[in-house]
């Protein structure tokens, strides 16, 4: 946006100040108003939009703080650069942690104004931007989840090929293209055996293993299939995808009992993971035993970020994290099955996908 639409509103009781400042800013380029307290500012806040509002902290009536606060709660687009005294430093520091952009010292110097406006209008378009970039990515991320679970909703009761067919296209989406989703599946059906489960338990355990994340189909190919090291904006966009998996599968009645796992797959034993950081045995059990299934897949499988290792090395590194990251019960039985258990059921699992698997595939 050019300078000469950018529309301030300065906020002074003292009007020598609020005059020479009115005059300095236009002569930059910039439309300006003038309010001579917080109440004015206010109607005019209400009459016509403002891209930056630059107030005194100390003003009668209305404070600059209080004003503030009402700027914050009821014109959240306009931005608001501080004008204070030396000796209210703290409350332009108060104002900052209340959403204030910037703040100027009096006696101020005038390019120092300027440039404390410009730099305060840029950090706005950058919110703005930033608070569109988010309702963009809720609407699309809402609009595929929608239209996911209303298909699943259409079928009435998720057949078995179904869910196979949407599973192998998630994971042809991350170029998993080894079955990967159904063989974490069945390692976990392994161990909940082993662990006494029965019955329709088992069956929700399998599906929720299988359509784990699912929730992905919300999460961007420029995120998802990204091959550097995600910011922390994209690792908050990224750890969004059990919920949305939960959101999707919870809406279909078959799949209900599934949709726990898909919330809870990143949760950790010690509480450290996400979306709810559930500790010890607040983790579903499905989803415990899922952990130590996937992590020794992952480990055992060519990955973007590494090649696949031995199953002795996914041994020692799930006993290394019983207690933390996994339950120590599920990997006291993990330890106890047989390389050849794995094997077999990668085997299995890789020509059900179709293929005819190499020897050295089935091999952990």
């Amino acid at each position: 946006m050019p300078e000469d639409a950018r529309r301030i509103l300065i906020v002074e009781d003292e009007r020598p100040i609020r005059k020479l400042l009115r005059r300095y800013l236009e002569q930059q380029g910039f439309e300006v108003a003038e309010a001579a307290g917080g109440d004015e500012a206010l109607v005019q806040l209400a009459a016509s939009d403002v891209d930056l509002v630059l107030s005194d902290v100390r003003m009668p009536g209305m404070t600059g703080i209080e004003l503030l606060s009402q700027i914050v709660r009821i014109h959240p687009g306009a931005g608001v650069v501080m004008l204070t005294g030396c000796e209210d430093v703290s409350m332009a520091v108060q104002a900052m942690k209340l959403g204030a952009l910037d703040y100027v010292q009096k006696p101020f110097v005038l390019e120092d104004v300027a440039a404390s406006v410009r730099k305060a209008l840029d950090l706005r378009d950058e919110q703005r931007q930033h608070v569109r970039y988010v309702a963009d990515l809720e609407r699309a991320v809402e609009e595929r989840s929608v239209a996911l679970r209303d298909t699943l909703n259409h079928l009435h009761e998720a057949s078995e090929s179904t869910l196979e067919a949407l599973v192998a296209a998630l994971d042809a989406r991350e170029h998993e293209t080894q079955a990967h989703s159904v063989r974490v599946s069945e390692y976990t059906l392994h161990l909940a055996r082993a662990m006494g489960v029965h019955n329709g338990q088992l069956e929700a355990i399998r599906r929720g293993a299988m359509l784990h994340d699912i929730g992905k189909i919300g999460i961007s190919d420029r995120i998802l299939l990204k091959p550097a090291r995600l910011t922390e904006a994209e690792w908050s966009e990224m750890r969004r995808h059990p919920e949305i998996g939960h959101w999707i599968l919870n809406g279909v009645e078959s799949l209900r009992p599934a949709s726990e796992i898909a919330l809870s797959h990143h949760e950790r034993f010690d509480g450290s993971g996400y979306p709810r950081r559930l500790k010890g045995e607040e983790i579903p059990l499905g989803a415990r035993i899922f952990a130590v299934a996937d992590s020794l897949d992952a480990i055992t499988s060519d990955r973007p970020y590494h090649p696949s290792r031995s199953y002795e090395h996914a041994r020692d590194e799930i006993a290394r994290n019983a207690g933390t990251q996994f339950d120590p019960r599920v990997v006291s039985l993990f330890l106890e099955a047989k390389a050849e258990v794995w094997s077999e059921i990668r085997r299995r699992t890789l020509e059900t996908s179709g293929r005819q698997p190499d020897p050295m595939e089935v091999v952990i």
